[in-house]
């Protein structure tokens, strides 16, 4: 009896055993499969990004092909670029249309005449050339507008000829007289479209590339020699007499400056050197009121014979000038600009009205008083003691006049 529930609960152990070993045998193999399942996963991942990178490095790729086209197109398509080509498309175009017509003309008559139309286009398209080397080569004007005619003249030849050509046409079994007129005139315009449309071309191109300030210091230069034309030629001597390349033109100019005007300063002569001292003498003058006698009294009693000539006038403006500052007190002397000459930044501010004004009364005042004491006080003298010009005084003069008049 016990055999069999022996063999029974044998066979359970065993199956429980089987299955246990089955669990984990499968744990182990779960944890053997999870290392290869996640070297998997992340090879999987490493290849997604690599392809979603690929992508949009293409995609990076794609947009800048496009951008580098655009720009190619931006930079063809520019109005320089256009016009450069465009105006060598068109006196290809010219060409192709004149000069066959010109052989077809001198090849009828004789075919030995078939390098004349290819001398009249070469002539005038090498003179076209010719004008491009002189600017290349910075020759004299004259040399450029030499070949200039010649290009118009030859162009204007072969015109004439491509004209009279079309006219031929006419004939009563081919053109009519206003076709074969209208083709003749063509010929003749695209014959001289071809060297014109180059020549525009070349002047524009030598205009646009040419250096700013070369073409300014050229300008001044030429406006120098214009206006100094004495000590140009001193400097050119100057600088003929010396070994070459040992006096520059600046250093040349300078002496012959100092030579012909007696300066050292280009730009000053004789003449502005006294000008400026005599102005400087005034400006000191009237800025220092102890160096002027006082004026005390303008009646009959102080008042000197006149004197005439410069001296007297400059007497005049000192007398004036220490009478009126003995009543009121001045700004400092200024100049036509009306910047004073004073360092004191403080005093440099502009008079207001009602200063302005009190002056021009002070003034008008001032000379009633010396015309009544018989003294002569001269518009120079009246506007250098109140710090103003001579026409400054001049209109204060005639305002006291009028007012005198009107009373």
């Amino acid at each position: 009896m016990s055999t069999p529930l022996d063999y029974r609960a044998q066979a359970r152990a065993d199956r429980a055993d089987a299955a246990e070993q089955r669990r984990l045998d499968g744990i182990a193999e779960e944890e053997r499969r999870a290392p290869r399942q996640r070297l998997a996963d992340q090879r999987a991942a490493a290849r997604r990004e690599q392809a979603r990178a690929d992508s949009a490095a293409d995609r990076q790729a794609a947009a800048e092909r496009r951008a580098d086209r655009s720009a190619r197109r931006a930079a063809a398509l520019t109005p320089a670029r256009v016009y450069q080509r465009g105006t060598l498309t068109l006196v290809t175009v010219s060409a192709l249309a004149s000069l066959p017509a010109q052989v077809i003309h001198f090849v009828s008559i004789d075919p030995m005449l078939l390098p004349l139309p290819l001398s009249l286009e070469g002539a005038a398209w090498v003179m076209a050339a010719g004008v491009a080397y002189a600017d290349d080569r910075h020759l004299p004007g004259w040399v450029r507008w030499l070949l200039r005619a010649l290009v118009a003249a030859f162009a204007s030849f072969a015109a004439f000829i491509n004209y009279e050509y079309g006219l031929s046409l006419a004939a009563p079994g081919g053109l009519s007289p206003a076709e074969a007129r209208t083709v003749g005139l063509g010929l003749a315009a695209v014959s001289l479209l071809g060297p014109l449309v180059f020549e525009i071309r070349q002047w524009v191109s030598a205009l646009s590339t040419g250096d700013e300030d070369e073409r300014a210091r050229r300008r001044h230069a030429a406006a120098r020699r214009r206006h100094h034309r004495k000590v140009r030629r001193v400097a050119a001597r100057l600088t003929s007499a010396a070994p070459y390349g040992t006096l520059s033109a600046e250093v040349a100019w300078e002496r012959a400056w100092e030579i012909v005007h007696g300066t050292t300063e280009p730009g000053m002569t004789a003449r502005l050197e006294k000008r400026a001292t005599k102005a400087a003498d005034r400006a000191d003058t009237a800025r220092t009121p102890a160096a002027r006698p006082s004026h005390t009294s303008v009646g009959p009693d102080a008042a000197p014979a006149r004197a005439q000539g410069p001296e007297a006038e400059e007497s005049q403006v000192s007398a004036c000038a220490g009478g009126v500052r003995d009543r009121v007190e001045l700004p400092p002397h200024t100049d036509r600009t009306g910047e004073p000459h004073a360092p004191d930044e403080d005093r440099t501010a502009e008079w207001d009205e009602a200063e302005l004004e009190r002056m021009r009364q002070e003034a008008r005042r001032t000379y009633a008083e010396a015309a009544q004491a018989g003294r002569t006080l001269s518009a120079r003298a009246l506007g250098e003691a109140y710090g103003m010009s001579e026409s400054w005084g001049r209109k204060q003069i005639a305002a006291t006049r009028q007012l005198a008049a009107v009373s």
